[in-house]
């Protein structure tokens, strides 16, 4: 089992930063990756990025969710893992989950294959 808890959830000025955090606990291989995913209502929810809780290897999205502006990251021991969120814009408004899974899952940012979800944490950025 694993077990993930996420904060720093809140309201921002566009143009803004802030940082979520995942703790991040429980069964070691099935939580080696752990990603942060985003659904805006009336949306799917859609990777923005991932990293190994080991060799700290990161993969971001593609898409406009945030590529180039935001920032995955973990602390030493793997245990948190933040996202830091920059110029933050309208458009990034939306719940914001941590999942967890095996390696295999880190480089698709596929939410299908995150087998371990947290409550999630409500970003809301303001014009």
């Amino acid at each position: 089992q694993v077990q993930l808890v996420e904060s720093g959830g809140g309201s921002v000025q566009a143009g803004g930063s802030h940082r979520l955090s995942c703790a991040a606990s429980g069964d070691a291989y099935e939580s080696s990756c752990v990603g942060w995913f985003r659904q805006a209502p009336g949306s799917e929810r859609e990777g923005v990025a991932t990293i190994y809780r080991g060799a700290g290897n990161t993969h971001y999205a593609d898409s406009d969710s945030g590529k180039g502006r935001f920032i995955i990251s973990r602390d030493n021991a793997g245990n948190t893992v933040y996202l830091q969120m920059n110029s933050l814009k309208p458009e990034d408004t939306a719940m914001y989950y941590c999942a967890a899974s095996t390696p295999g899952a880190c480089y698709t940012l596929d939410p299908r294959k995150f087998n371990y979800w947290g409550q999630g944490t409500q970003v809301t950025v303001s014009s």
